[in-house]
């Protein structure tokens, strides 16, 4: 019996799942793209992935440590195509979403508000994804700042990112080429979208966050679901003992420069603090007018006034 994926977004498991899908061997043509000189993450994921958001304060300390060792490819797994084929289980409508996203959002420690499942409910995750893959085709670190802008939009800004309104207004926020992305939106993305449905088929991807690391040709590990900074640590080391990680100021500024816009969670993680200490020392901050604030139903966003370009 088929259940919607939403459904399947577990905080105990850390998990966003969708239907089961077989365990498939990869052979080496199928991993023969992904050869590099560095460790390589693919990551499937989903705009709407409540897991996935779990994962950013752990991500973006990732990529700060390990960046330059390591390449993480984003990929779009395709959590809801629509709820005319996900239509069964103990989610049945949009709005039954709401109060799962409120549920695991202190379970994460990262605010989110499950209002646009009852004010502007998405009816799919697919326009989303496609416009992510518009951006990427661009631009690979300007489709990262995309995808977190229509994260921010959704999980804290209850809007619902479908729209095209909304994602164009993302797509300038990245500072994106607008009308190369709209065209590549309406056309080429759309083969790349469904690219990263077959990979993740090929894979045997069947919930996000996956991140499946690869060195070469050979899928080396997987981590699975949401898990603590110490799993990516731990795999990158196994693959390579010799990968350092690099040393960052934890200096507010520094960690602003980085990411223009932190919850509270990604704050404590990136700056080596508990999210008590994170949060005392943020609205001092906001205080002193160096950040601002902009108060969520389950938390914070904080936001840098700092001069940058993301």
């Amino acid at each position: 019996m088929n259940t919607n994926p939403l459904l399947n977004c577990d905080s105990e498991k850390g998990v966003c799942e969708i239907l089961e899908t077989p365990n498939i061997e990869v052979s080496e043509n199928d991993l023969e793209a992904l050869k590099t000189d560095k460790i390589k993450i693919i990551y499937f994921t989903d705009p709407i992935c409540s897991s996935c958001w779990g994962i950013e304060p752990q991500l973006r300390k990732f990529k700060l440590e390990y960046g330059e060792s390591v390449d993480i490819e984003y990929r779009m797994g395709g959590l809801l195509p629509s709820w005319d084929i996900y239509n069964s289980g103990g989610i049945s409508k949009p709005s039954d979403v709401a109060g799962h996203w409120e549920e695991v959002s202190p379970h994460y420690k990262m605010p989110i508000d499950g209002g646009v499942w009852i004010e502007d409910p998405l009816n799919s995750s697919y326009p989303p994804s496609i416009a992510f893959k518009a951006a990427q085709m661009q631009d690979k670190k300007k489709a990262i700042v995309f995808l977190r802008i229509i994260r921010e939009m959704v999980f804290l800004d209850k809007l619902n990112i479908t729209k095209t309104e909304h994602l164009e207004k993302a797509a300038s926020l990245a500072k994106l080429d607008v009308t190369q992305w709209k065209e590549d939106y309406e056309s080429k993305a759309q083969i790349e979208f469904k690219k990263d449905l077959d990979l993740a088929r090929q894979l045997g991807v069947r919930g996000f966050p996956t991140l499946i690391f690869v060195k070469d040709d050979e899928m080396l590990d997987i981590l699975y679901g949401f898990k603590p900074y110490e799993e990516f640590e731990k795999r990158v080391k196994k693959i390579d003992s010799t990968i350092k990680k690099k040393e960052y100021s934890k200096e507010w500024q520094n960690v602003f420069t980085a990411y223009p816009t932190l919850t509270t969670q990604e704050y404590a993680v990136l700056s080596n603090t508990s999210f008590e200490k994170a949060q005392e020392f943020l609205h001092t901050l906001s205080q002193e007018n160096k950040i601002s604030l902009k108060k969520i139903k389950n938390g914070d966003l904080w936001i840098s006034n700092l001069q940058t370009n993301q």
